[in-house]
């Protein structure tokens, strides 16, 4: 069975950082693209930041370019969201996603994680 399990949110003020992981299991996890979607308060969920599977590649929402970072771990099986700038818009529940292509991951994934909740106030 595929897992993909999400921590690290919580709340924080705006201009402040948080720090999201996602850890792998049930899959050959350097062999797939991972990425991150959220969902805000009456907002449709939306693509954020993706990575393909050598950690070689990086794509971006253009609302959270310059402030959000991807990376990943192959060793831990790991993906994680750096997550610098918040603004109150940024209020989600995160979710880490995987597909074995590049593109799928940033547009209709194959598995997806429960979330994690990121609160910022302001």
């Amino acid at each position: 069975q595929v897992q993909l399990v999400e921590s690290g949110g919580g709340l924080v003020q705006a201009g402040g950082s948080l720090s999201l992981s996602c850890a792998v299991s049930g899959l050959t996890f350097r062999w797939y693209a991972m990425g991150w979607f959220r969902q805000g308060p009456g907002k449709e969920r939306e693509f954020v930041a993706a990575i393909n599977w050598p950690g070689s590649s990086t794509d971006y929402t253009e609302s959270v370019k310059g402030r959000f970072t991807i990376s990943r771990d192959n060793a831990k099986n790991t993906v994680y969201l750096q997550l610098n700038s918040l603004k109150p818009e940024d209020t989600a529940v995160y979710y880490c996603t995987a597909s074995n292509t590049y593109p799928d991951v940033m547009r209709s994934p194959a598995y997806w994680g429960q979330g994690t909740q990121v609160t910022v106030s302001s």
